[in-house]
């Protein structure tokens, strides 16, 4: 098989100590990058601690947490290819697999070449949606959320959400102006296109109505950020 030319990064997740390493030896020969974590909670330490994972091998029945809880966690911050791993082969299961945001199931016992065929096939495939987003439409990508401006849709983990135009609007400033911090007055003036004459809580209204569309935690938000005494950012 040809091999790839770059170092993709792939976490394989598998509390199987000897599957695990088999499996890495096999998709390191083939060029990747491969980290390897032994439950569910490891997994998602690496995760959030090295940057840039490209796709996701877990093992469904893991200590700590499961693959399931695992991936339902990604599903919520990333598209990236998810291919599951299980004992388990009645077509329930696979279903079952599907639903919770897997791309791919895998049963075992399995030949390891057929996993790095699967993985070769969800990069593939993964490559070509991203490059296809990006000659399309200008569409931007935060976390779990994507924003299409050409079709003024907003997508949250896959799944449309409604926004009102002025929602909409004020999202899309401040997500293609990352890292940028914008007054409440600034805000209104570029999205409702008039001057503003008193204090009020109008932009705070709508970017609180933005953030319990899309945030994990309202409450506690991780896309649109408040600097205290400033604005609201979103950061890069």
């Amino acid at each position: 098989m040809e091999k790839e030319t770059a170092r993709k990064r792939i976490l394989m997740v598998d509390d199987d100590v000897e599957i695990a390493q088999l499996c890495k030896i096999y998709l390191e020969d083939e060029g990747y990058e491969v980290l390897l974590a032994y439950d569910g909670l490891e997994a998602l330490g690496i995760y959030e601690t090295m940057p840039d994972i490209k796709l996701l091998i877990l093992d469904i029945m893991m200590p700590k947490l499961s693959g399931i809880e695992v991936c339902e966690y990604i599903r919520k911050r990333s598209s990236v290819p998810i291919i599951f791993l299980s004992a388990k082969a009645e077509d329930t299961d696979r279903i079952a697999g599907f639903s919770y945001g897997a791309d791919d199931y895998l049963t075992k016992p399995f030949n390891p070449l057929e996993l790095v065929a699967r993985v070769k096939s969800q990069l593939r495939k993964y490559d070509f949606m991203v490059s296809e987003e990006k000659e399309s439409s200008n569409v931007i990508c935060i976390r779990q959320v994507r924003i299409d401006p050409d079709a003024h849709r907003v997508f949250v983990n896959e799944k449309e959400v409604s926004l009102t135009p002025i929602e909409f609007n004020i999202l899309f400033l401040l997500a293609s102006h990352r890292d940028h911090v914008f007054s409440a007055e600034e805000i209104f003036k570029k999205v409702w296109k008039e001057e503003i004459y008193e204090v009020n809580n109008t932009v705070m209204v709508h970017i609180r109505r933005i953030r319990e569309k899309i945030e994990d935690n309202p409450k506690k938000p991780t896309i649109v950020k408040t600097v205290w005494g400033v604005g609201y950012r979103i950061e890069s």
